[in-house]
């Protein structure tokens, strides 16, 4: 039994809730966020800034927000 609850709260640290996705909102912005399986983090597509999750909590003060990257930005950085 006490082998299964470690499984169990290993794979809960990665994947939130469909519920609590739902209901959880930017701190900065007050729109919605979106759970990005390669990074674990969830993320407002609004304002480009990333929340990590610990644990399985997501980390939402604006301060552990990380500013993502635009993806033609870090492309044209690559090419030159």
């Amino acid at each position: 039994m006490v082998r299964l609850s470690r499984v169990l709260l290993k794979d809960a640290g990665n994947v939130i809730d469909k519920t609590l996705s739902e209901i959880l909102v930017c701190p900065l912005s007050k729109q919605p966020l979106r759970f990005c399986e390669k990074t674990k983090s969830l993320v407002s597509d609004t304002i480009g800034v990333s929340f990590p999750m610990k644990g399985g909590i997501p980390c939402l003060v604006p301060k552990d927000g990380k500013i993502l990257e635009e993806e033609s930005e870090a492309s044209k950085k690559n090419i030159k």
